[in-house]
C-alpha cells in the first residue's frame, strides 16, 4: 500500500511540473505519466497487490522501465520514479538480479538529471542514497519472507503432526476397545458357551434317557439361558442411550419431540408400526444420521419444519430428513475429508460407508435440504 501510495505521488508531481513547459510538451509528459500509471494499475489490480514474480512480473518491469526512460527525456521530474522501480527491481527480478537493476537504473538516473540541470553533488547523492535505501529494506523484506515461510512449514508440520497424533490416539482407542471387548466376550460368553458343551458331553456320555443325562440336560439349559442373558446385557450396554430400551421409530419419535419442545420447530416423525428386526449397528446409524441432520437443520438451514421419515423394505430401510430451510448448493461440497466438506455431512456419509449404506443429499439455495440414508438389512 505504501508504495502505491509513493507511485501516485510522484506522478502528480511529474504532471504538476509539466505545466512549465510547452504545450505540446505537456502533453507528451502527461499522456506518458498516464501510460506509466496504467500500466502500473494493470499489474497490481487483478491480485490486490505486486504480481508474483515470473514471467508476467518480468514483462510488467521492462514495461514500466521503457516508460520511464521516455518520461526523463522529456522531464526531469521524472527521474524521481526511480525510488518506486528500486522496490519494484528487488521484487521481482530477485535479489542478485534486482540489485544489478538498481545500479544500473542509478547510473540512468544521474545521468539523466545531469543532462537536464548539470552534474552536481545532490544529483548524484541523491539516487546513490535512494538506491542504498531500497537495497537494505529489500534485504530485510526478503529476510522476512524467509523467515515467514519458515514459520508456516514449521505450522504446517505441527498440523500434520497433530493429525498423526489423532489418528494414533484414535486407532489406539479402537484397539484398547476391541481388547476390552475381547476381555468381556472371553470373560462371559466364551466361558458360558465352553460349559454348555461340557455339559452336553456329559449328557451325551451318561445317555439322554438316563436321570443322569437328563440332570446334565437341564444343566446345560440353565448355562445356556444365562449365556444368552449376558450377551444380551453386554449388546444393551453398547447400545446408545437412546435405543436400550426402544427400537429406531420409538427413538426418532423421541427425537422429534425433544426438538420440538427444544427449538420450536415444527417436527414431523413417520415411521412404520413395526420396523423389523435391524442390525444393532444399522440402527446406531440411522440415529445417528437422524440427529446430525437435525443439528445441521437447527444450526443453519433457519427452518420452520423438518419432516423425518423411516421407511421399512424388504432389504433396504431408508430415512429421510427434509427441511424448508435456506439450502445450499451441493456443489460446493468436496469428497469426503476434504477442508470445503461440512464436517457433519462427512462423519454422515462416513458412517454409513462404514456398513455398506450410502448418503445422499439433495438441497438448492432457497428449497431447503433432504438428507437420505439407505441400507441394505435382510428380508
Amino acid at each position: 500500500m505504501s508504495l502505491h501510495a509513493l507511485v501516485a505521488a510522484l506522478i502528480a508531481i511529474v504532471v504538476l511540473n509539466s505545466a512549465d513547459g510547452t504545450a505540446a510538451d505537456r502533453v507528451a509528459v502527461i499522456s506518458l505519466a498516464t501510460l506509466f500509471a496504467v500500466t502500473y494499475v494493470l499489474g497490481v489490480v487483478p491480485e490486490g497487490a505486486l504480481p508474483e514474480p515470473g514471467r508476467r512480473g518480468w514483462w510488467w518491469i521492462v514495461a514500466l522501465t521503457l516508460e520511464w526512460l521516455a518520461l526523463m527525456w522529456l522531464s526531469v521530474e521524472a527521474t524521481y520514479l526511480v525510488f518506486a522501480l528500486f522496490f519494484l527491481y528487488l521484487r521481482q527480478l530477485g535479489t542478485a538480479l534486482g540489485i544489478m537493476a538498481v545500479i544500473g537504473a542509478t547510473m540512468v538516473a544521474i545521468g539523466a538529471f545531469g543532462l537536464h540541470r548539470g552534474f552536481d553533488v545532490a544529483g548524484i547523492v541523491g539516487p546513490a542514497l535512494g538506491a542504498g535505501v531500497a537495497i537494505v529494506i529489500g534485504w530485510g523484506y526478503e529476510a522476512l519472507q524467509r523467515e515467514v515461510a519458515q514459520r508456516q512449514r514449521l505450522i504446517e508440520e505441527l498440523t500434520r503432526t497433530r493429525d498423526q497424533l489423532v489418528v494414533a490416539e484414535h486407532a489406539a482407542g479402537v484397539v484398547a476397545e476391541r481388547e476390552r471387548l475381547a476381555r468381556e466376550i472371553h470373560d462371559t460368553v466364551s466361558q458360558s458357551l465352553s460349559s454348555v458343551i461340557m455339559l452336553l458331553h456329559a449328557a451325551q456320555r451318561s445317555g439322554p434317557g438316563t436321570p443322569k443325562g437328563g440332570e446334565r440336560l437341564e444343566q446345560s439349559r440353565q448355562a445356556a439361558t444365562e449365556a444368552l442373558a449376558e450377551t444380551r446385557e453386554f449388546i444393551h450396554a453398547l447400545a446408545p442411550p437412546a435405543l436400550r430400551n426402544a427400537g429406531i421409530g420409538d427413538a426418532l419419535v423421541r427425537l422429534g419431540a425433544r426438538t420440538r419442545e427444544t427449538t420450536g420447530l415444527q417436527v414431523e416423525v413417520d415411521v412404520p408400526a413395526d420396523t423389523g428386526i435391524l442390525p444393532m449397528p444399522v440402527e446406531t446409524a440411522l440415529l445417528r444420521i437422524a440427529q446430525g441432520a437435525m443439528a445441521n437443520v437447527i444450526q443453519h438451514a433457519h427452518a420452520t419444519r423438518v419432516d423425518v421419515t423411516l421407511t421399512r423394505l424388504d432389504d433396504e430401510v431408508i430415512l429421510d430428513v427434509v427441511d424448508d430451510g435456506l439450502g445450499f448448493d451441493p456443489a460446493h461440497l468436496g469428497p469426503l475429508g476434504d477442508a470445503s466438506t461440512s464436517f457433519g455431512l462427512a462423519a454422515m456419509r462416513e458412517r454409513a460407508a462404514s456398513l455398506g449404506g450410502r448418503l445422499d443429499v439433495e438441497s438448492r439455495p432457497g428449497h431447503g435440504t433432504s438428507v437420505v440414508a439407505s441400507f441394505g438389512v435382510a428380508g
